[in-house]
């Protein structure tokens, strides 16, 4: 699949300039970043450029400046990845302009170059012409390795693929080959899970998943949409009642498709949505009239896990419940252990990605048993929706 993508192994980058598209929008706390995943993801492709003899010039944006703010400086995230890559990273207080081009001038073969924060101008988001131009005279190639971009048509993540010689980086990469084994040309059958709170934010999701799966599990607060558009009584649970219509459009939709809806059986309820509240799990014919749905309950759960077992290839985005309040997180956790369980015997290829689903995997301990887990929210969620994303498209073979 990624052959009609080109990548680093089609390109010599010794004595090269090298302009990277990266994703350094790592979560900071008083100056500190609290999670290194997103710089550990791209120190493969860093290095290995580094190593051939090119000169990796980064760019990167962080945050949402409205033009130059101090706070969303890249320089200290520079100094994490240069202890991470043990190796120095030389940083530009511009992306353009006589700052940029003197450090890269300065720059030999195998240096390591950060350029500040792209969003500093508002061209980059704008995917301005002149300002595509003012990057790519940096540059001799461009490689993108920020998937978590790639949804975005701007400047960095996919204007310059038109100026310059193009290509995926090793992050990339492993995230495409991941996403086309898992949707594009899975092994049969597949399975998705897809949770979260609201149906509204999943439409497009859910209507392209009907299409594509064999078994679709909703979860969460989008799953109490369903069931009340069945009829069932969900107390006062979390739920968007005027959407009633959509959800039995789209277990139409699923009908027709011979895509199964698994949707839970009993649920876990608990009268406040506080942590450690007390609960309990009923069936669906007796939620009480003052509880809330927090969960899936114990045969949801052995469900979901049945149908796992007879799947091929998972495709995961969003959690069962409220998985960031104990005990609520059991749903989530039994299913992410089982089918981790299923990666490690060979008997199942697991995808998943979004904030929330990474947090649940990490909180389940699984997330490195799973076949691959994306970083990537917004980018994620539009390839599940199978929509282009114009900083892949325009990394294609033509």
């Amino acid at each position: 699949m990624t052959k009609s993508f080109r990548t680093l192994d089609d390109v010599d980058v010794k004595g090269k300039r090298v302009l990277v598209r990266v994703d350094l929008n790592v979560p900071m706390d008083n100056g500190k970043v609290t999670d290194l995943t997103r710089l550990e993801r791209i120190a493969p492709t860093l290095t290995e450029i580094s190593g051939n003899g090119g000169k990796v010039i980064l760019l990167a944006h962080f945050g949402r400046p409205k033009g130059r703010d101090p706070k969303d400086s890249l320089k200290p995230v520079a100094a994490v990845l240069a202890d991470l890559l043990k190796k120095p990273v030389a940083f530009a207080d511009d992306c353009i302009g006589d700052a940029a081009e003197k450090a890269v001038a300065a720059m030999t073969d195998g240096d390591i170059l950060c350029l500040e924060n792209t969003r500093f101008h508002k061209e980059e988001e704008k995917n301005d012409p002149a300002f595509v131009a003012a990057l790519a005279k940096l540059g001799d190639i461009w490689v993108n390795d920020a998937f978590s971009a790639a949804h975005r048509a701007h400047a960095s993540t996919e204007g310059l693929g038109h100026t310059l010689p193009a290509y995926a980086g090793r992050t990339m990469q492993a995230e495409l080959d991941a996403l086309s084994a898992a949707l594009e040309k899975p092994t049969k059958p597949v399975i998705a899970i897809v949770g979260g709170a609201k149906v509204s934010t999943k439409l497009d999701l859910l209507e392209n998943l009907v299409a594509k799966v064999d078994a679709l599990v909703i979860g969460g607060g989008m799953a109490n949409t369903f069931l009340h558009a069945q009829g069932v009584n969900i107390g006062k649970s979390l739920a968007e009642k005027d959407l009633a219509p959509t959800a039995l459009r789209i277990l139409a939709k699923a009908e027709t498709a011979n895509c199964a809806i698994i949707l839970p059986v009993d649920a876990v309820v608990a009268y406040h949505f506080a942590a450690n509240t007390p609960s309990h799990a009923y069936g669906l014919d007796a939620i009480p009239n003052d509880g809330m749905i927090l969960d899936v309950g114990p045969l949801s759960i052995g469900r979901v896990n049945a149908a796992i077992d007879d799947a091929a290839t998972l495709v995961w985005n969003g959690p069962l419940g409220a998985f960031e309040l104990n005990p609520f997180d059991k749903g989530t956790v039994a299913a992410a252990r089982h089918a981790a369980e299923r990666t490690k015997a060979k008997k199942l290829v697991s995808v998943a990605g979004g904030g929330d689903t990474v947090a649940a995997l990490n909180q389940a301990g699984v997330a490195e048993t799973f076949t691959y887990v994306s970083t990537a929210g917004g980018a994620f969620l539009e390839w599940m929706e199978g929509k282009p994303l114009p900083g892949v498209d325009v990394l294609r073979t033509k």
